[in-house]
């Protein structure tokens, strides 16, 4: 997250809620976060975006159908406005493509041309990227 607020990217964190799961197999229970209220806050900023007639279009990067129905909303309160989908990699979604005019797929090899250097240096320190990368 530092790179990207280095870089000009406004950050805005989700939450995430501990859960617990138990295991029936061996009577064991362990930990888990998941994630709560993203698709809400994205839905939000797009209706907020275009309320404030801070863009004409927006483009979504996610393959998620829960945001259909904020989508259907701007459209219909918005007409004069566009949202477009770009679907990451291996992940298009009919239901969303038929409700806009534009989509793109995100290719994995813009996955590729599109990663920040390795190392990336924040002041002193250095960023490195994972070697699956």
């Amino acid at each position: 997250m530092r790179v990207l607020k280095e870089t000009g990217v406004s950050v805005e964190l989700g939450r995430f809620k501990k859960k617990l799961i138990s295991c029936h197999a061996c009577n064991s229970t362990i930990k888990r976060h998941e994630e709560k209220e993203t698709d809400v806050a994205v839905a939000a900023k797009l209706l907020e975006i275009f309320a404030l007639d801070l863009a004409d279009r927006v483009i979504l990067v996610t393959g998620d159908t829960d945001l259909a129905p904020a989508v259907r909303t701007a459209k219909r309160v918005y007409p004069s406005k566009e949202v477009c989908f770009a679907f990451p990699w291996n992940r298009k979604q009919a239901e969303l493509e038929a409700l806009v005019t534009t989509c793109i797929s995100i290719t994995r090899e813009a996955y590729l041309r599109h990663q920040f250097p390795d190392p990336v240096v924040v002041g002193r320190k250095q960023f490195r990227k994972p070697p699956a990368w």
